[in-house]
């Protein structure tokens, strides 16, 4: 049976990660010197969590794996104030990391269901979490699918797994079983074309398929590339990759 971008992705993270659970087999990586890359992480089926190093308020994207050593780097940056969830499936291990480390969670409204005991913060549509960051409600891929801006170099889209890169490295929505609702998806990425522009939208870090890149750590010319998909076309395709 052929199996879909995400799908292989995800089992060639959990091929390389190693057998026992209590260590991780490469370090977070540096991408600027203001955002780090965490290795793929099995709690989350291989999804990819981001770092943000901001002046004292230090934005974690999405769950990493969590041992001594992820831990031990997070303190050394003056630890995390906010722990930003961008869909249902990067939850993992949320409530342990809140306890270790003391900082908010935030997720779209209608994923806060999903975490009994968590101290949260929701949003509707938008929020903003810093000068510099913003978060962006993009239905689709789930109900509370959402992405974080970032207007450092460029700007750069934190996309979880609303937008993901394909076998050749090319940011696409892709449609899954577990797509929550695929026209609203396409929807979204009409929004993020309406809101930002080449100038400000340079760099995706997409939230797993991370693979696909082949050594590079985003997907560069962001808003170009968005721009050239048949969003048309897509929002006709009726079965899932």
């Amino acid at each position: 049976m052929n199996q879909n971008p995400e799908q292989l992705a995800h089992n060639s993270a959990q091929n390389s990660l190693p057998k026992q659970s209590s260590r991780v087999s490469k370090p977070p990586q540096e991408i600027w010197k203001d955002v780090f890359v965490f290795p793929p992480n099995r709690d989350t089926l291989g999804g990819t969590a981001y770092l943000i190093v901001e002046n004292d308020a230090n934005i974690l994207i999405d769950c990493p794996p969590w041992n001594e050593d992820i831990q031990q780097f997070l303190q050394s940056l003056s630890g995390v104030r906010w722990l930003f969830l961008t869909h249902r499936g990067a939850i993992g291990r949320t409530k342990e990391l809140q306890k270790t480390l003391n900082c908010q969670v935030v997720v779209q409204e209608q994923e806060a269901y999903l975490l009994p005991g968590v101290s949260l913060t929701s949003f509707q549509d938008e929020i903003t979490l810093s000068l510099n960051t913003q978060a962006i409600w993009t239905p689709g891929h789930s109900p509370g699918s959402a992405c974080l801006y970032y207007s450092g170099h460029g700007g750069v889209l934190f996309s979880g797994r609303h937008l993901l890169p394909n076998q050749q490295g090319e940011p696409m929505p892709l449609r899954t079983a577990k797509t929550f609702h695929w026209r609203r998806q396409i929807s979204s990425i009409e929004k993020i074309l309406q809101r930002f522009t080449p100038d400000t939208l340079q760099y995706i870090c997409p939230g797993a398929n991370t693979g696909f890149l082949r050594g590079q750590k985003v997907i560069a010319q962001a808003y170009q590339r968005l721009a050239a998909l048949d969003l048309s076309t897509l929002v006709q395709s009726q079965a899932p990759l």
